[in-house]
């Protein structure tokens, strides 16, 4: 039974409560966001468990569980884990970071990534930590630098497992993947660079004369961690995946030393604000991608320049994953060809890969328009926020940044890659 077109009026209030509340009504949703996220979401189950059929519903919260535990196992384990960097936080510097960071999270996904090196990257430049640092660790690590590998973000990974090979999309992307890297940590420098040359002269001699000097302490977390990428290969049976997750979790919580924690600033308030206005989102958003599905083949999309756009649009608002997954079965059936079978993936990528290419780059790309294009944007942020970092609301990222930095990149992809 299709789902009505009013059935997705939970979603939008929901993400306008995103957007407005912080700043229109800063102590109520500060107080209430939970609530608010769990009304919304209720309303959108009630309406599947009594006018419409369950399925959808509950395959949305099964990927919820998916979701929530594999950024809780992460964000619990990176908190264990002390990089400790001294030395000259300067704008060279910091482009090396997030060019690292941008490979690393091809290794061990974009929210791995992100936990990882944002509480030491926001350390090295905590004399003059800004928005804009924030930002564009968003851009470059939490969603562009994973475009290589089914390991570096969710989309790709739901392409490997409908069959696409391993290496294929990083032989297929590598250059859009280094040039949007390229260009926007050429972006950051030059305003780093800026803002590095305010700095009063004292304290710009202070960090050239700096002792360079990298430690790290918590080691045996890297273990978790890697048991943590090794377990999302696990499919069943159902939650044996999630559970090894979540136990590696609480392994690491209970084994580091509680020195490590305080350094890192580590607490559980981010980790259970994602928790709770995901569940939000992913259960308002489920007839939101129904819709989509059902008539998918109806919005007269058949080129990959139709492709790149409309599955970028939807991912900067919904999550990124299943929006992939409907676009390249709405590509597939243009063919004939079902994603299901493998037999015909394969001879979908030998006849029309320029679609796979278009659909993977806007997936992942486009995620980092809005703090919940991606999951991990919204952690970073909360973590940025919870060391008193001001960062910009809702609309403001968008506005003064995405529409700024982010379109001018996509366009010129666009234009040279996809077009």
């Amino acid at each position: 039974m299709e789902p009505h077109i009013l059935s997705i009026l939970p979603f939008i209030l929901l993400l306008l409560s995103i957007a407005v509340l912080p700043l229109t009504a800063g102590t109520f949703w500060s107080k209430n966001y939970h609530l608010v996220s769990l009304g919304l979401a209720g309303v959108t189950s009630v309406y599947y468990l009594v006018i419409s059929r369950g399925g959808d519903l509950l395959h949305s919260i099964e990927e919820y569980v998916m979701f929530i535990s594999l950024l809780t196992a992460l964000y619990v384990i990176s908190g264990g884990i002390l990089l400790d960097i001294k030395g000259i936080a300067t704008p060279m510097r910091n482009v090396m970071f997030l060019a690292t960071g941008a490979v690393i999270a091809n290794l061990v996904g974009t929210t791995g990534a992100s936990m990882l090196l944002i509480r030491p990257y926001i350390r090295t430049n905590r004399i003059r930590i800004s928005a804009y640092h924030i930002i564009f660790f968003i851009f470059i690590v939490s969603n562009m630098g994973g475009a290589l590998t089914p390991i570096g973000d969710p989309p790709l990974f739901l392409g490997f497992l409908k069959g696409i090979p391993f290496f294929w999309i990083i032989g297929k992307v590598f250059p859009q993947w280094l040039a949007a890297v390229v260009i926007l940590l050429i972006v950051f420098f030059i305003i780093d660079y800026r803002e590095f040359k305010k700095q009063p002269e004292e304290l710009e001699q202070m960090e050239i004369r700096a002792k360079e000097k990298i430690s790290v302490h918590g080691v045996y977390n890297f273990l978790f961690l890697a048991a943590v990428i090794g377990s999302v290969f696990i499919t069943k049976p159902l939650f044996l995946r999630e559970a090894i997750m979540l136990t590696c979790a609480f392994l690491s919580y209970k084994l580091t030393n509680r020195e490590i924690h305080q350094r890192n600033h580590f607490d559980f308030h981010p980790i259970k604000e994602v928790a709770w206005l995901f569940i939000g989102i992913f259960i308002t958003m489920t007839p939101v991608l129904e819709l989509l599905r059902i008539h998918s083949g109806d919005l007269g999309i058949t080129t990959p320049s139709q492709f790149y756009w409309i599955t970028g649009s939807l991912s900067g608002f919904l999550d990124n994953a299943p929006t992939y997954l409907t676009f390249l079965t709405a590509s597939m059936g243009l063919e004939g060809l079902n994603i299901n079978n493998v037999q015909d993936v394969m001879r979908f990528l030998e006849t029309n890969s320029s679609h796979v290419i278009a659909i993977s780059i806007a997936a992942v790309f486009f995620g980092a328009f809005s703090y919940i294009g991606n999951g991990p944007n919204f952690m970073v942020k909360s973590i940025a926020e919870h060391q008193k970092i001001r960062m910009p609301g809702f609309f403001g990222y968008i506005v003064k940044y995405s529409l700024v930095f982010l379109l001018p990149l996509y366009v010129i992809i666009w234009l040279v890659f996809v077009r």
